[in-house]
This record gives C-alpha cells, sequence and structure tokens, in this order.
C-alpha cells in the first residue's frame, strides 16, 4: 500500500512538473506554435499590476473602445503617416502570443498575434522606446533591407520613391488606437516551430510612441499580401487555426496550427466575405442572435455587411469582449436581463452583472451566422467578479462615434473554441475543443 502511494506521488510530481515546464517543450508537428497569454506563465511579460484574473481581464479590456476604433478606421491600403514623438514609452497590450525566431541564427521574439493586420513588425537594436529584448540585425547572415522600389514598400509606405538612387523603405504607422512607430521594412528567415519562412518581410522598428505597440512585435495574419498567409506561400495553402486558453489558464498553452494537416475534419463552417476596402479584416455574416429561446429582435440593417462603410462582423484575436454596436447591444443586454432574476448592477466594462447564486437560470447565448450556430458555453458568457459573488455578461457596446458600424467577435468568446481559417475555400469554422 506503501508503495503505491509513493509511486503515485511520484507520477503526480512527475504531470505536474511536465505541466509547468511545457515552455521548454515544442510540439512534434513541425507547424504547431504554442500560444500563450501575453501574462501567462510563458511569456516574458508581466502584469502592470498584480491582482485577480477578473481585475486583470477589466485592466484589458480598457483598451478595447480603442481597439473598436483603430479596427473602424482600417481602410485598404490607405497608410496612416503619424509623428513619432522619441523617449521610452510604457508597453503594454493584452492578449496572446507566440514564440517565433527571426535571422539566422534565430533571435527569439514573443510576437503578438493579430487576425486584423497583414505585417509582422519587431523592435530592432537602436530602437527609441521599445523594449530591452531588440532583434540584432547585424548578427544574422541572412538580413536585408529592401528598397523603396520594391513592390512590397508600396503596401506599407503608400508614397512614391526619390527619383534616383537606392533608398529604404522607410514608414511611419499608427496602431492600436493612440500609438505609432516609424520602421524600415526589411527581410529575413522567419522560423515557426520548425518551419522556415525565406526573405520574410516585415517592418525593423526604429521608434515607437503610446502605449498599444507589443513589446516584442506582431505577427500579422490577416488577409492582405503582407500577411504570414501570402508571404508564406504554399507552405501553409492559406489555412491556419488557432485555439486560444483561458486567461485562467496561468500554467498552460493553447495553438496556432498552421496549414491543413492535424486540422478538424469535422468543424461546422460559414463563408468568409471580403471586404476590398478593409482587406485584412475577416468578416463573417452574422445573421441573428439568441437569448435562451428567444431570438433578439435586431433590425437587418444593423447587421448587413456593407463594403462601402465598412459594417459588419469580424472575428479578431485582439479585442478582449465582444462589442456590438450600441442598438444591437442594448437589445442583447435587456433581452439577458429579462430571463434572469434579481437585481442587475454594473461592475468595470460590463453593465450586467447580478449575484452568482442565480447563475444556473442564465440563458445560453447563440450567434447566428450564415450556415452555422455558435452556441456560446458559459465560460465564453459570463466572467465572475474576484469575489466570485457576481457574474456579468462578457460583452459591451462598441464606442459610440461616427466609424462605430463594426461589430467584433473577441478573444474572451473564442477560447477553448478552434477557429478555422480557410482562405483558399474562404471559409472560417468554430468547433468546441479544450485549449488548455
Amino acid at each position: 500500500m506503501g508503495l503505491a502511494i509513493a509511486f503515485l506521488f511520484f507520477f503526480l510530481l512527475i504531470s505536474t512538473n511536465h505541466a509547468w515546464d511545457s515552455c521548454s517543450s515544442s510540439s512534434t508537428d513541425e507547424s504547431e506554435l504554442s500560444i500563450n497569454h501575453i501574462y501567462g506563465k510563458c511569456s516574458p511579460f508581466t502584469s502592470p499590476k498584480r491582482g485577480s484574473w477578473f481585475d486583470t481581464v477589466i485592466d484589458m479590456a480598457k483598451k478595447d473602445p480603442q481597439r473598436v476604433n483603430y479596427l473602424s478606421m482600417l481602410v485598404g491600403n490607405t497608410k496612416t503617416s503619424v509623428p513619432i514623438a522619441s523617449g521610452q514609452q510604457v508597453l503594454s497590450i493584452g492578449n496572446y502570443v507566440v514564440r517565433a525566431k527571426f535571422g539566422t541564427p534565430g533571435q527569439v521574439m514573443f510576437m503578438v498575434m493579430d487576425t486584423s493586420n497583414d505585417a509582422a513588425w519587431i523592435p530592432c537594436a537602436g530602437c527609441l522606446g521599445c523594449s530591452s529584448t531588440m532583434f540584432t540585425p547585424n548578427m544574422s547572415t541572412t538580413f536585408g533591407s529592401m528598397d523603396c522600389k520594391m513592390p512590397q514598400c508600396t503596401q506599407v509606405r503608400g508614397l512614391s520613391c526619390p527619383d534616383s538612387g537606392p533608398s529604404a523603405c522607410s514608414f511611419n504607422q499608427s496602431y492600436g488606437g493612440d500609438s505609432s512607430f516609424s520602421a524600415t521594412l526589411s527581410q529575413d528567415s522567419l522560423r515557426l516551430a520548425l518551419d522556415v519562412v525565406p526573405n520574410y518581410a516585415f517592418g525593423c522598428i526604429n521608434a515607437v510612441a503610446g502605449s498599444n505597440v507589443p513589446p516584442q512585435g506582431l505577427l500579422g495574419l490577416g488577409r492582405g499580401p503582407m500577411s504570414l498567409m501570402s508571404q508564406s506561400g504554399a507552405l501553409y495553402s492559406g489555412v491556419f487555426s488557432y485555439c486560444l486558453p483561458s486567461f485562467k489558464s496561468y500554467y498552460f498553452s493553447g495553438s496556432l496550427k498552421l496549414g491543413p494537416t492535424g486540422q478538424p475534419k469535422n468543424i461546422k463552417t460559414t463563408p468568409l466575405l471580403r471586404n476590398p476596402h478593409r482587406p485584412s479584416l475577416y468578416y463573417v455574416n452574422l445573421t441573428g442572435i439568441s437569448v435562451g429561446k428567444a431570438l433578439v429582435p435586431i433590425a437587418p440593417e444593423l447587421l448587413a455587411f456593407d463594403p462601402n462603410t465598412g459594417a459588419g462582423t469580424i472575428i479578431d484575436s485582439g479585442t478582449v469582449i465582444t462589442r456590438f454596436v450600441q442598438p444591437i447591444y442594448t437589445a442583447i443586454r435587456e433581452e439577458f436581463r429579462k430571463q434572469i432574476s434579481g437585481p442587475i448592477t454594473s461592475l468595470g466594462a460590463f453593465d450586467t452583472c447580478f449575484t452568482s447564486s442565480n447563475e444556473a437560470l442564465t440563458p445560453v447565448v447563440t450567434l447566428h451566422f450564415s450556415g452555422m450556430d455558435l452556441k456560446l458555453p458559459m465560460e465564453n458568457t459570463l466572467i465572475h467578479s474576484s469575489a466570485g459573488s457576481l457574474a456579468c455578461l462578457a460583452m459591451a457596446a462598441a464606442p459610440s462615434n461616427v466609424n462605430s458600424v463594426l461589430n467584433v467577435i473577441a478573444n474572451l468568446q473564442q477560447q477553448n473554441l478552434r477557429i478555422l481559417f480557410d482562405l483558399t475555400n474562404s471559409q472560417v469554422g468554430i468547433a468546441r475543443e479544450l485549449c488548455n
């Protein structure tokens, strides 16, 4: 009996250590990367303030209005030229990061995964206002700058080149609503898991301003010509998927699967819609929303996809809580409140909170897409206060301004779901999966 107990203790110890040491382990799949929450154990970044999981989400969600405004202003290939101020900045953006290597030999960078942007960019040696971790170009044998006349430069610069002589492709861009950076378009080898993408074009950042630029850069998973899917050619066949771990899963990671191998076979799909004015964004046709058995009364024009105005619904990895334009959110909220008994209070970004003892009566929220219904699990519908005494509807209204036409399905509603993007067949699939 004593031997059995000792063996069980040893087994649990090994299992626990293996789970906690998952940062150093690598997948046997050459095209699969771990996805870690930016404040998780496997991320090099630390939370700006110590507190509960709920407090962290509240703090992260404060940036959502800036993010949604930024997404609403993304228009085609128009590149926003912005001033860059020097000096140290506090860089913080709360989302998910993947481990990538740039150059030969590879230099490790933990880059924010962003489905609504195309280009990759990383801080380079000498950058003003950047974090202490930077890519050093002169240590890579495969690094090269890109001339202004190269076709890739027109995708990021949007300006004419000098009439004569070679010139570096320098550009300024805004990001996240209140931040900006200046960079030089460069190319080098990009290693993701065991895959190598040669001559990958990316922005070598030399100065930043604002509080939203990711500390070690950004990996663009959008649909445009500078995105990973476009630059990797036939390597991934225009297919990738991700499974985002819960913010509560400090010790565990999700996964980013690149290419068709290992993707779920039986998965419900909905068509991807293409907006030529916002080519990076993953638009889907959201046709309705149910709360419990009640179909929420929403005017069809509020859900309609309109390429001219940018109206419609996108799936985005960089927004924390799902945002609907005000009339849609108000209708959802009122139906949700009607089906819950007891008083309603507000907490942070959440205006529909109730005592957790009533949680058993919480109605299921279902998102209706063309050809697919997504019943949100309760963990994707509610968020609990630090003390656990309150449960809140984990959605909110989009910022109210002239550009407020976009609905955003955000990462808290995507956690523990496999989201599959198939650009070749122009569809997105969603299936339940324990990402942790």
